[in-house]
């Protein structure tokens, strides 16, 4: 039996049943495949200190102390996970809480040894060393009490000097932790991923019977349009449950009266707008080739903000929305979609541009916001929702197949799980608890009255 990872985190209760096969002719049985993901690297824990007493280290003033953190390795090593802020002029700071996931401090690992120096800061960057204690993630868990209260030891200064108490006292004042969240545990509990497919009609991509358009019909391979859309699709598809994707067209002239149109329906049917999987949407794509007249100019925001209403609708979590861009990437109204982005970058939706032939990209790079991210009038996106990859860098030289399906779905859905979470996060939306586990009948689990 062969399946994606894909295919069984996206079935109900993330449990995939399929049949075996191998062996013509013969029926083989079925498999069943759960998936969970490891949980001990899910919590995140927020502490707070403050010190005592701390060895007086500059000739002027008291001490600038920080402190920094290491995790010990399997190898006896450490690796430094946390530094603190500097607390200048003063031998008994109180520094802020912070934030640290569990797995960053200790691996998981909850007796490990968490290692924290102590230090002087100084200008040069030469910061004295006041001293150090060790301490574990369970030690750290009991929270504020007389075991987590430590003596700062400088090993060098206890040496020389007979009557060396301590170089200072650091106290942990509070200690909390939090499940974080994954994609999963949404998925889990039963958020429904909608998947909506744009297509660009515009003539800057060529008339549609010359072999030059990324638009020709060609009768015996796919033109740059449907590969993209099938190869992106069919990695999208196993995380919507009903395969039913609304398929849309911008940038044409329709028939009968060739009024232009920045979203019309691919199946040609307004009120029902869906097709039915990956091979719908490429039916509904070639049929509407073949009647509607490439046109322009090429405007992204009405497709943005026909999904943004459709987001807008269900906010509580129970929904998130996907729209696949596919263009040329000549755009025209650059303002207008970047406001009608930074208004989307509120509502549980992502957007994905996959850039179709041998254009400058510039302006979807811009889109994309990696680097700066993107604003309208002053106002900023409150989170960062599209994701742009030019698909020609994982074609082959002739244009024909893509090198790696595998590479091409990672980067096209590298950035969704975290845009998916920091909405969910951002509005306080846990997930619902998973369904319980499914039991094969015959095996009731029989539970005796006590």
């Amino acid at each position: 039996m062969f399946c994606t990872l894909g295919e069984i985190v996206g079935s109900p209760a993330s449990r995939l049943e399929k049949p075996l096969g191998g062996i013509p002719g013969k029926k083989c049985g079925t498999i069943i495949l759960s998936a969970e993901e490891l949980s001990n690297c899910r919590d995140s824990a927020t502490m707070q200190f403050c010190a005592n007493k701390l060895d007086k280290k500059d000739f002027f003033g008291k001490s600038d102390p920080f402190m920094v953190f290491y995790r010990s390795n399997e190898d006896g090593t450490f690796t430094i996970c946390h530094k603190t802020e500097v607390v200048k002029n003063t031998l008994n700071p109180v520094w802020q809480p912070f934030t640290i996931p569990v797995r960053a401090l200790c691996n998981g690992d909850y007796d490990r040894t968490i290692k924290v120096e102590v230090y002087d800061w100084d200008r040069d960057g030469s910061h004295d060393f006041i001293g150090d204690f060790t301490t574990s993630y369970r030690e750290l868990a009991r929270g504020q009490s007389q075991f987590n209260v430590y003596e700062v030891i400088n090993t060098k200064k206890k040496m020389k000097k007979k009557k060396y108490v301590n170089s200072g006292m650091v106290t942990l004042l509070s200690f909390s932790v939090e499940s974080e969240f994954t994609f999963l545990d949404y998925i889990k509990g039963g958020t429904q991923i909608n998947f909506t497919v744009a297509i660009d009609f515009t003539a800057s991509n060529g008339n549609p019977s010359q072999s030059t358009s990324l638009h020709y019909m060609n009768p015996y391979q796919l033109n740059a349009y449907a590969m993209a859309l099938k190869a992106v699709g069919e990695i999208i598809q196993d995380y919507d449950s009903d395969k039913m994707f609304p398929a849309l067209g911008f940038g044409a002239k329709l028939p009968p009266d060739g009024r232009v149109s920045h979203e019309f329906p691919l199946n040609g049917n307004m009120e029902n707008p869906y097709c039915n999987g990956i091979e719908g949407i490429l039916e509904a794509y070639h049929q509407s080739l073949k009647t509607v007249q490439l046109y322009g100019p090429t405007n992204f925001a009405p497709i943005v903000n026909h999904v943004a209403r459709y987001a807008a609708a269900v906010q509580d979590g129970s929904q998130y929305f996907v729209l696949l861009i596919i263009t040329d990437g000549v755009i025209s109204d650059m303002a207008q979609t970047k406001e009608a982005i930074v208004n989307a970058a509120k509502l549980p939706m992502s957007i994905i541009i996959v850039g179709v032939g041998q254009a400058e990209f510039d302006a979807m790079v811009e889109l994309d916001g990696d680097d700066i991210r993107i604003s309208s009038r002053g106002k900023l996106a409150e989170r960062d929702i599209v994701q742009f990859v030019p698909f020609r860098d994982y074609m082959d030289r002739t244009g024909n197949h893509v090198l790696s399906m595998a590479r091409l779905a990672k980067d096209v859905l590298a950035e969704i799980p975290d845009q998916f979470i920091s909405y969910m996060k951002s509005r306080g939306i846990k997930p619902n608890p998973a369904p319980p586990p499914y039991t094969p009948p015959g095996h009731t689990h029989h539970h005796t009255q006590i």
